[in-house]
């Protein structure tokens, strides 16, 4: 499956984005979709997951994340949205989409078998 992202940009503190990850190919609703985020010299970083079926009890989010931002997924249109509100300055990063062949709702950029290219995301203070 190949995974393009976008919607990413530039907003201030407390402001709200939504990102998509669009994917090509068969079978997007047999994936585990995710989104990660990385920042200069770090580490990809988990953000937010969906099971395949897409329902409310099929999501994990960080901790730094929750309450701020929704993942939600569309398998007609092949695409996972993540909306973000209540943005901080420390959101600012690329962010990355994700596509995981097993079941469960990994946070471990080790556990994912496919990757977007990155849209990044920037909020002023």
């Amino acid at each position: 499956v190949q995974l393009q992202a976008s919607g990413g940009g530039l907003v201030q503190a407390g402001g709200s984005l939504r990102l998509s990850c669009a994917a090509s190919g068969r079978a997007f609703s047999g994936y585990t979709m995710a989104w990660f985020r990385q920042t200069p010299g770090k580490e990809r970083v988990f953000a937010a997951a969906i099971g395949r079926s897409g329902g409310s009890g099929s999501t994990s989010y960080a901790d730094s994340v929750k309450g701020r931002f929704t993942i939600s997924r569309d398998n007609a249109k092949k695409t996972v949205y993540l909306q973000m509100n209540s943005l901080k300055p420390e959101d600012t990063a690329v962010y990355y989409c994700a596509a995981d062949g097993d079941y469960g709702l990994g946070r471990s950029s080790a556990e994912y078998d496919y990757w977007g290219q990155g849209t990044l995301v920037t909020v002023s203070s």
